[in-house]
């Protein structure tokens, strides 16, 4: 079955074409600077074309051009709109409602337009998205696949906040935890890497981007994850805080004058690597600065770091032991130095990776880092969200 496979952000609409029964990739491509001054990115049988000028007004003009451009006699892999099967939307967050994918129907859709507020900055996108392929594709499944439905079985006393008990049970204000697909993925493609049984593990899912969170896996099962109520708590990030001490909005609001939005904004795009460093919201930039002495460089990077150390320790606590120690997106997968900034100092936890290994590593391939001796397995999984999405697309159809 051929699934197109669509992740739409406030200003992009990202997609894949996948044939899940031959599980290869047919084509893809991003359109970006939607509503701006739009450019499309494409990468589909024999053509392939970057940042090309094109008039991208809204999300439901960047699916046309998707489709036109995948049903096209020149730059397409398919001959019409009939040989698309299903379309799998990655979802932000679905709420308690969901604990796994679900088929897309009139009813569905209007339920996530009630619950955006619970993810500001992606579901209106997100939302969009889905409306222009309904319209767009009548007919053709829509499949939504939460994030947060990895994390559905985290236990109530990990996603509870300790606030007044009706905060969560009338506002529905938790942990919900984000990147669970990322996270549901590497985990399971870890244990097949080591020929061992998931139910066996104990795993600490490291997905270190721009947006970047932590999980602990105990047998399969995500049973606490860094992120909480929205994408923002947990690890500082490109531009986002991270977990902050909560009195400093309040004190910023009433003592220094700032509006809500104004502190809301600061804390998700100005903060992080970039508020820190004062460099980049990219790490390689950071890296880059830090090695020339920049001092602020430095210290963005031993902050990072050094959290990404206290949760390791914190979940190898939470679980009773660690046996596995998994890196991947951008940063976990590609970045030599801040695994070995994370790995140096954790022998005591079994952790010691081999630095030729380290540096030396092939991108894009599963790779186990640990030194001889080591008792924590120490793995490089790259990362494949919209695999991930096309098979749970295939099997919520099939259903």
């Amino acid at each position: 079955m051929n699934v197109l496979v669509i992740n739409s952000g406030s200003s992009s609409l990202k997609f894949q074409l996948m044939d899940t029964a031959e599980n290869k990739v047919s084509a893809k491509g991003i359109c970006e600077r939607v509503g701006v001054d739009g450019v499309f990115t494409y990468t589909g049988g024999n053509t392939q074309f970057k940042d090309k000028p094109m008039d991208i007004p809204g999300h439901e003009d960047a699916i046309k051009i998707v489709i036109a451009t995948l049903t096209d006699a020149e730059t397409g892999v398919i001959k019409s709109l009939d040989c698309i099967g299903a379309v799998g939307h990655r979802v932000v967050n679905g709420s308690e409602k969901h604990t796994g994918s679900a088929l897309l129907d009139d009813k569905e859709i209007e339920y996530l337009g009630t619950i955006t507020k619970l993810a500001p900055l992606h579901s209106p996108a997100i939302l969009r998205g889905i409306k222009a392929c309904k319209k767009i594709m009548p007919g053709i499944p829509q499949v939504g696949v939460f994030d947060t439905s990895f994390h559905a079985t985290i236990p109530d006393y990990s996603y509870i906040y300790p606030l007044p008990y009706e905060i969560y049970s009338e506002k529905k204000i938790r942990r919900y935890g984000f990147h669970g697909t990322s996270h549901n993925y590497v985990t399971g493609e870890a244990a097949k890497f080591l020929g061992r049984d998931i139910k066996d593990l104990k795993i600490v899912s490291c997905h270190l981007g721009s947006g970047s969170s932590i999980t602990a896996v105990d047998g399969g099962r995500s049973v606490d994850t860094t992120m909480g109520f929205t994408p923002l708590e947990g690890l500082m990030m490109g531009t986002r805080c991270g977990t902050i001490d909560p009195a400093i909005v309040t004190y910023l609001i009433n003592e220094e004058g700032m509006d809500p939005k104004e502190v809301e904004d600061m804390m998700n795009k100005r903060s992080g690597l970039i508020g820190v460093s004062g460099v980049s919201n990219d790490w390689r930039d950071v890296c880059d600065a830090a090695k020339q002495g920049d001092k602020r460089a430095i210290l963005a990077q031993k902050m990072l770091s050094t959290q990404i150390k206290k949760y390791i320790g914190a979940y190898a606590a939470v679980m009773g032991g660690i046996n596995v120690l998994l890196f991947t997106a951008g940063m976990g997968e590609n970045s030599y130095e801040l695994r070995k900034l994370v790995c140096t100092g954790m022998e005591y936890l079994g952790i010691k990776i081999d630095d030729r290994k380290n540096q030396n590593f092939e991108r894009g391939a599963n790779l186990n880092l640990s030194a001889p001796g080591s008792a924590v397995q120490t793995l490089i999984i790259p990362t494949d969200e919209e695999y991930m999405i096309a098979r749970e697309t295939v099997r919520t159809i099939a259903v």
